[in-house]
């Protein structure tokens, strides 16, 4: 019974390291190819659908990686095809 438990403990961990990636993944999507309002409404949409499925370790880690991001600057070359683009 109990290592039974524990093999499903441990599929659980990998689907939240897993869904935990696909979250920076998303985060980084969204800052090269969004305007810096939109990327950081979208990053407040992710952490908060985020919060209901990882463990508070990683939600913590996820936050401090969106707040990395949302400080970062874009090069001014990029900034300018995001308005050309539109």
């Amino acid at each position: 019974m109990f290592f039974s438990k524990a093999i499903c403990l441990q599929g659980a961990i990998a689907l939240n390291e897993q869904v935990l990636q696909a979250c920076k993944e998303l985060i980084d999507d969204a800052k090269m190819s969004c305007a810096d309002l939109v990327f950081k409404e979208m990053c407040l949409e992710i952490l908060s659908k985020a919060r209901q499925v990882l463990t508070e370790r990683q939600f913590k880690q996820l936050v401090a990686y969106a707040s990395e991001r949302m400080e970062e600057k874009i090069p001014f070359e990029m900034r300018q095809e995001l308005v050309a683009q539109r």
